[in-house]
């Protein structure tokens, strides 16, 4: 048995192709996985649990709960496109939702579970942006107070401020951090990391106090279809065939 491991397909009614592909993905390249585990980012946008078919993702979260009704377990940590998902999304979809940083078995080792974000603290706008709505329960309740109408309009300004905001810094700047790397590993023990969010699918090596530890990143799929695999065999980070 294998486990698999997606992160960044920003799906969106806008790129329809997109999510024809991860549901052909869910239906036809995950015979003997066991877990899957989506790492962030699995929408464009998410306003909401009750704006689902609003948004034309409807037939996302069928095939993700037919993905688990087949007796697939199903993984997902929130991303900065996706912290509204909730409670009724992992009903609809039999998802367990799970924390950033999560640690699971894979074989006989730890690996550490993240979005990828919480990395990049060089972007000290996005880290304002984590703090204040990301991990605000309050901003959350506010934010599903509004009408599933004003929800699209906030999230598709939101979406203009940080275009804008991406063309105005440099690309090292929105990467990751070696030290908030390191310092995440040593917090949690492992070594070990996959992450998603920067969409620059590499393994990376890294010195930490427990030795050389490995920080899988994985790809978006606007441009890759990025997934990686892990058997008896070890890890394998590929595209999907078109």
């Amino acid at each position: 048995m294998s486990t698999a491991f997606i992160s960044d397909l920003h799906l969106s009614a806008k790129a329809p192709e997109i999510s024809l592909r991860f549901q052909e993905y869910l239906s036809n390249e995950l015979a003997g996985v066991e877990r899957l585990y989506i790492l962030g980012d699995l929408f464009e946008y998410w306003i909401g649990d009750d704006a689902a078919a609003m948004l034309g993702m409807q037939p996302v979260l069928d095939a993700l709960k037919q993905l688990t009704n087949s007796g697939i377990q199903g993984h997902l940590i929130v991303g900065n496109r996706d912290f509204l998902i909730g409670e009724q999304f992992a009903k609809k979809t039999g998802f367990t939702i799970l924390e950033d940083e999560t640690v699971i078995n894979l074989g006989n080792e730890k690996v550490l579970l993240l979005h990828g974000d919480s990395l990049c603290t060089d972007d000290h706008l996005h880290q304002q942006f984590r703090q204040q709505m990301m991990c605000n329960k309050a901003f959350h309740q506010h934010a599903l107070s509004l009408s599933i109408e004003e929800r699209i309009a906030t999230a598709e300004k939101m979406r203009g401020m940080s275009a804008e905001h991406k063309s105005e810094i440099s690309d090292e700047i929105m990467d990751v951090n070696t030290d908030a790397v390191v310092s995440v590993l040593e917090k949690h023990d492992v070594t070990r990391m996959i992450h998603g969010h920067t969409h620059r699918p590499a393994v990376h090596s890294h010195d930490t106090k427990n030795g050389v530890a490995e920080r899988i990143v994985l790809g978006d799929w606007y441009t890759q279809s990025s997934f990686l695999s892990h058997d008896e065999n070890g890890f394998n980070l590929s595209n999907l065939k078109t």
